[in-house]
């Protein structure tokens, strides 16, 4: 019913109350017994009643101080039939990404379309462009034709919510994901082929990070992985 109540009052959307399943269900079960075995003896109902109402205020004292927002990082590779040399202009920016979006994209999850850059070398400026919006990437190492890496300065929404609304912005779709740098690697394989990895740092702020991170770092790797087959067919065609 809370899940049903944010929907209506456009206070969520759809995707994040399916996300937030896992974690609601059992508290709510969780809840029920707790308030069941209380009914069921009235003897603790009064000292019960006492715990409940000092646990809200004490946990959200403590919530205040939970630790800063954890860095994790995600690294996805995939080998390529083409030397470094011809992988790395493909790297540096490429054209639209033709493959259809797979069907978590189409749920609103934010994809990579398209990337440029803005110069050349250190201080150059690259945009990759996502459903969503575009993430602004000011380059900070260039070792052509071996790796490359870039700060994260700007970043749009990493979802469109479903709603029964048109436009939504729940609090933690801003600030609570955000990506911090990237970088691709280059290694060159004994054949000839070059194994392309690559690797995003991102800080998340909802709690707890043991069940949330089992989403951020999938969906993180999907959209490497989008962009990673794209790089690869387009330095094998040429």
């Amino acid at each position: 019913m809370i899940g049903l109540g944010l929907l209506l009052f456009a206070m969520e959307g759809v995707v994040c109350i399916m996300m937030a399943v896992p974690i609601m269900v059992p508290l709510a079960c969780l809840g029920g017994l707790v308030g069941k075995t209380l009914a069921d003896r009235r003897r603790l109902l009064k000292q019960g009643l006492v715990v409940s109402c000092l646990a809200l205020p004490l946990m959200s004292v403590g919530e205040s101080y939970l630790s800063d927002p954890n860095i994790f990082v995600v690294t996805s590779a995939v080998t390529i039939d083409a030397p470094p040399t011809e992988v790395w202009h493909c790297v540096v920016d490429f054209p639209e990404i033709t493959a259809q979006p797979e069907w978590y994209f189409r749920w609103g999850i934010a994809y990579p379309q398209r990337a440029r850059i803005d110069g050349q070398g250190v201080g150059a400026v690259r945009h990759c462009e996502f459903s969503t919006g575009s993430f602004v990437e000011p380059i900070t190492a260039w070792d052509e034709p071996r790796r490359l890496a870039f700060d994260v300065t700007e970043q749009p929404e990493p979802m469109f919510e479903l709603t029964p609304y048109r436009h939504i912005h729940p609090p933690h779709l801003k600030g609570s994901f955000r990506s911090t740098r990237g970088e691709f690697r280059l290694v060159e394989l004994a054949d000839g082929r070059t194994r392309l990895e690559g690797s995003t740092w991102y800080e998340l702020k909802i709690y707890p990070h043991a069940y949330w991170t089992l989403w951020t770092d999938s969906l993180v790797h999907r959209i490497h992985d989008r962009v990673l087959r794209h790089i690869k067919r387009l330095a094998e065609q040429e």
